[in-house]
């Protein structure tokens, strides 16, 4: 009864795991909306969650039917990148005053050919030293190389990849200071050793012959991981998530010392907060670190399965230079 009672919460709290419908497109770029939110709602003075200062957050709303699902965000000064888990990019501008503007969308190219779910399922995102993005697809497994205004360069189904599952992929993806791209999945390792599959390319995944490292992350029992950004220092923050009856989708931020990464290394990060009860929790997916004056910027965005009970949060923190 238990494992039926977990499986309905599931279908009720994520549509878009079941089915084949075709995925909904932008009509033309979206009329987006923010409503200031609280990070512990009630308390509005409460700003701290674990080593995390909260400086503000917004909970965006749109009309069209396919905003929502994000899965990975970029920020740059006042602009904003969100990846959604359809293949689409929604990438406006939003100041001071939370107010949402020049909005754009790009519908992306990808491995697959229809307009389902399976041939879009993009999930993670990062960005080369040249500004050329990178774009990971679940199921099919394959990173695809994008110029910034999100034109298709090249893509590749790396070997090291084939054997993670369907829906466990390029869950994370990161840019490290070296200019090496780590890739973390949500696929476990071969059986009976802990902890999820990773790999350490040297450079851009998508350059022909690239050899990576493989590792493992251990995320904590009953998590799994959603995106990673790395740390001026080369050390590496970890997102991640997990879904249960009494407080549907919950998180934790960890930080993970891969600087030193040896072939098969087990990681293990530790955590530095929680978006579980009383703070606001939600199903956060995307995850970026950026230079703000003399303090490390933290976005955080949440997917909202393009669901009634869900959100999409953005929320902005101040984090340590030495979390």
């Amino acid at each position: 009864m238990r494992m039926l009672l977990v499986c309905l919460a599931v279908l009720l709290l994520v549509p878009s795991w079941a089915g084949t419908e075709r995925l909904p497109l932008y009509a033309g770029p979206p009329r987006v909306s923010a409503t200031p939110v609280d990070l512990y709602p009630g308390d509005p003075a409460r700003r701290r969650n674990g080593v995390l200062t909260y400086l503000g957050g917004v909970s965006l709303t749109a009309s069209d039917p396919a905003f929502g699902g994000f899965s990975a965000v970029r920020v740059a000064g006042d602009r904003f990148t969100l990846l959604s888990d359809g293949g689409a990019v929604l990438r406006f501008r939003m100041g001071g005053d939370g107010q949402v503007r020049d909005t754009r969308v790009t519908e992306l190219a990808g491995p697959g050919t229809g307009w389902e779910k399976r041939d879009r399922d993009t999930e993670s995102l990062a960005t080369l030293p040249d500004g050329d993005v990178l774009i990971g697809y679940e199921r099919h497994n394959e990173i695809w190389r994008f110029d910034p205004a999100f034109r298709p360069v090249r893509h590749a189904a790396p070997r090291a990849m084939r054997r993670w599952s369907e829906n466990g992929g390029p869950e994370a993806m990161a840019t490290m200071p070296d200019g090496a791209v780590l890739v973390l999945s949500e696929a476990h390792g071969k059986k009976g050793r802990p902890g999820y599959s990773a790999l350490r390319f040297p450079g851009d995944p998508t350059t022909p012959g690239i050899r990576p490292m493989p590792f493992r992350y251990k995320a904590p029992d009953g998590f799994r991981v959603t995106d990673a950004a790395a740390l001026p220092d080369g050390r590496l923050l970890v997102l991640t998530r997990r879904i249960s009856i009494g407080e549907y989708f919950t998180a934790r931020l960890q930080i993970a010392d891969v600087r030193a990464l040896r072939p098969g290394a087990l990681v293990t990060g530790r955590t530095i907060a929680r978006f579980e009860p009383p703070a606001l929790h939600d199903n956060f997916e995307g995850l970026a670190v950026v230079r703000d004056g003399d303090l490390l910027a933290l976005w955080i965005v949440s997917d909202d399965n393009q669901s009634v009970t869900q959100r999409t949060l953005l929320l902005k923190f101040a984090l340590p230079l030495r979390p």
